[in-house]
C-alpha cells in the first residue's frame, strides 16, 4: 500500500474511529465471550468426568486448536477475504457453543474446544489481515495496540462476567449460552454492518498515477500480483521467519509463562486462593492499563522501542523472582515481580500484531500472517510444557528463571534483527 503525506489524509484518531464498529466492536464480543469461558474449561470437563490431568488435556485443546487453525485461516483470508472468513468462523463457533451446551458430553465437549480455538485463529488472523492493508504506516501501531487491548479487555472482563452469571443462574454451562449469544450478535453485526473491505476499496485513492503513461496502447492483460501459498510463502520468508519469528515467539513464550508461573508460585509460598486472585488480577489491571501506550512508543520511536523494555522487563522479572522463593519476604516479593511482569506485558500490546504486520507482503499479506501467528502461537504453547516438566525435574524457582533467560534471549535477538527487518518508520 503506498502512503503519501498529503494534507488531507485522516488523523489516527479519525481512523480508529471509523474502526470501530467494524473492527474491534467484534472484536470485544468474541474476546469477552471467550474470556468468560476460558477459566472454568477444567471445571466444566471436571463436571462430565474427567480427572486432573484429563481436565488439562482439554484446556489446552484451546491452544492447540489456535495453533492448528492459523494456517487454513491464512488461506481462507486469502481467498475469500476477512468478512467471508469471520462470519464462517463467527457461525462455526455458534455450532460448537450450542453443541457443548446441549450435549453435555467430555468428547464433544473436548471437541468444541479445540474447535472453539481454531475459530479465533480464523477471527483473530482476519482483523489482524484487514489492518495490515488498510491502515495507514503511520499509526499502525497504536491501531493494532488497542486490536490488542481488546482481546485483553475481554480476557480481564470475562472471569468476572462468568462469576456473575454462576451466581445468578448457578451452573458453570450459563458462561457457554452467554458466548453463544456473544457469537450471534457478532455474525449479526458483521453480516450486517457496512462491509469495511468494500468501503475502503472505494475510499482508496485511484493508483493509475504511480507509474507514468508511456502513451503505448496496452496489447495484452495487465499483469497482477499472483497469490502465493501458505506453505511457498513460509519458504519465501524462511529468513525473516526464522529471525524475527524466533524472538517474537520468546515473547509470546514468555507471555504464556506469566498466565502458568504466576498461579503456581502463590500456591507454592502458601498463599490462599483469594490473595492469588487479587495478586493476579493487579497485574492484569497493569497489563490492560498500558496497552495504548505500546502503540504510542512504536508509532513515534519505533517497534524496538517496545519491544526491548518488555522483554528486559519480564525477563529480569522472572529471574529476579526465582531467587525470592525460600525469603522471609517472598510474597512482597511475589506480588511486586507480578506488577513488573504485568508492566512488562501491558507494554508489549500489539507488538507481534504490528511486527507481522509491517513484515507482511503488502499485496497478500494472509498466507505470511499465518505463518507468523502460527510460529508465535508455537512459543506460547510450549511453555506450559517446558515450566512442568522442568518444575517436575528440578523446582519451579528453577523454571522461572528459564523462562527469565529465555526473556533476555529474545530481547537479543530483537535488537540484533529488528532494525534490520523492520527499520522505523516515519511519518
Amino acid at each position: 500500500m503506498v502512503m503519501t503525506d498529503r494534507p488531507e489524509s485522516p488523523s489516527a484518531r479519525e481512523v480508529l474511529w471509523r474502526f470501530g464498529p467494524m473492527v474491534y466492536a467484534p472484536t470485544v464480543l468474541f474476546a469477552i465471550g471467550e474470556g468468560a469461558v476460558l477459566p472454568l474449561i477444567p471445571i466444566l470437563a471436571g463436571n462430565l468426568g474427567a480427572d486432573v490431568a484429563l481436565s488439562a488435556l482439554v484446556a489446552s485443546m484451546l491452544v492447540v486448536g489456535q495453533l492448528i487453525g492459523n494456517l487454513p485461516a491464512g488461506w481462507a483470508v486469502a481467498r475469500v477475504g476477512e468478512r467471508i472468513t469471520m462470519i464462517g468462523a463467527g457461525t462455526l463457533a455458534l455450532v460448537v457453543a450450542l453443541s457443548a451446551a446441549l450435549l453435555p458430553s467430555l468428547p464433544v465437549f473436548a471437541a468444541a474446544v479445540f474447535l472453539i480455538g481454531f475459530c479465533a485463529a480464523a477471527f483473530g488472523l482476519a482483523r489482524h489481515s484487514f489492518m495490515t492493508t488498510r491502515v495507514p504506516v503511520m499509526f499502525r501501531a497504536r491501531a493494532l495496540s488497542l486490536l490488542g487491548g481488546t482481546f485483553r479487555l475481554g480476557m480481564f472482563a470475562g472471569p468476572f462476567i462468568a462469576a456473575a452469571l454462576i451466581g445468578l443462574f448457578g451452573d458453570e454451562r450459563a458462561t457457554i449460552w452467554f458466548f453463544a449469544v456473544c457469537l450471534v450478535a457478532l455474525i449479526v453485526l458483521v453480516t450486517f454492518g457496512p462491509d469495511p473491505e468494500k468501503q475502503f476499496a472505494a475510499e482508496r485513492p485511484e493508483r493509475s498515477h504511480e507509474s507514468e503513461d508511456s502513451g503505448e496502447p496496452v496489447t495484452g492483460s495487465i499483469p497482477v500480483a499472483g497469490r502465493v501459498g501458505v506453505f511457498r510463502t513460509m519458504w519465501l520468508h524462511r529468513r525473516v521467519l526464522s529471525r524475527v519469528g524466533l524472538a517474537a515467539a520468546c515473547l509470546s513464550a514468555v507471555r504464556s509463562a506469566r498466565q502458568v508461573v504466576l498461579p503456581l508460585w502463590g500456591v507454592s509460598i502458601g498463599l490462599d486462593a483469594q490473595t492469588i486472585a487479587l495478586v493476579v488480577g493487579v497485574s492484569g489491571a497493569l497489563d490492560f492499563a498500558l496497552f495504548y501506550a505500546s502503540g504510542q512508543v512504536m508509532d513515534r520511536f519505533g517497534r524496538l522501542w517496545a519491544a526491548l523494555p518488555a522483554m528486559v522487563l519480564m525477563g529480569s522479572g522472572f529471574l529476579a523472582l526465582s531467587i525470592t522463593h525460600d525469603g522471609s519476604s517472598a510474597e512482597m516479593w511475589f506480588a511486586l515481580f507480578a506488577a513488573v511482569l504485568g508492566v512488562g506485558n501491558g507494554l508489549s500490546s500489539g507488538i507481534l500484531l504490528t511486527i507481522g504486520a509491517d513484515l507482511a507482503p503488502k499485496d497478500d499479506p494472509a498466507p505470511f500472517l499465518g505463518s507468523w501467528r502460527t510460529l508465535t502461537d508455537a512459543g506460547g504453547a510450549t511453555t506450559p510444557l517446558i515450566v512442568t516438566g522442568i518444575t517436575a525435574i528440578s523446582s519451579l524457582s528453577f523454571a522461572a528463571g528459564a523462562v527469565g533467560i529465555i526473556g533476555l534471549l529474545g530481547a537479543v535477538a530483537f535488537v540484533r534483527w529488528l532494525p534490520r527487518f523492520v527499520p522505523h518508520v516515519r511519518d
